[in-house]
């Protein structure tokens, strides 16, 4: 079982290790649905204080779809620049959200959450989808979450061309 408390080092030491983890897993399968749903249960093991992990995967130019994910079922489709999801997808910047109540046209797909880290996947020069992350907790997710939830999608990228 792969969480944070079976890793030692600091924050950034367990992000690396679990981006290696998530290459191999990955290594030699093409399949774009089974990799992104072993990487969600992968993230979804390793990350404590979470209710949702998972993705949104760009159908059309303007609009998110739902993706593999771990967690209560979620809203399907999110117009580009919507929410959380669809303004990292629409700047391609990762969004790391302390209070979701705070961040205006944030989409409540799950009453519980309370804060929110989403981060862009570009593949070959295009926004491929996002991933998201919700917590029950406020401010949950640091800098240094979203900056280790970069080199996870970094590794993931080279895995979805």
């Amino acid at each position: 079982m792969f969480t944070q408390e079976h890793y030692e080092g600091t924050l950034q030491e367990k992000y690396d290790l679990l981006s290696r983890q998530l290459d191999a897993l990955l290594e030699g399968e093409q399949n774009v649905t089974a990799n992104l749903a072993n990487a969600s249960a992968l993230l979804n093991q390793f990350l404590d204080r979470t209710n949702w992990v998972g993705f949104y995967v760009m159908e059309g130019e303007d609009e998110l779809v739902l993706g593999p994910f771990q967690g209560l079922p979620a809203c399907v489709r999110i117009a580009l620049g919507k929410g959380v999801c669809g303004t990292a997808a629409r700047d391609r910047q990762t969004q790391l959200i302390e209070d979701v109540h705070a961040f205006p046209g944030h989409i409540a797909c799950d009453a519980a959450s309370q804060s929110e880290v989403v981060v862009p996947i570009i593949v070959d020069g295009r926004v491929f989808g996002v991933l998201d992350i919700d917590s029950p907790e406020l401010a949950r997710f640091t800098e240094e979450d979203a900056r280790g939830l970069e080199k996870f999608v970094s590794v993931l990228e080279k895995h979805l061309k």
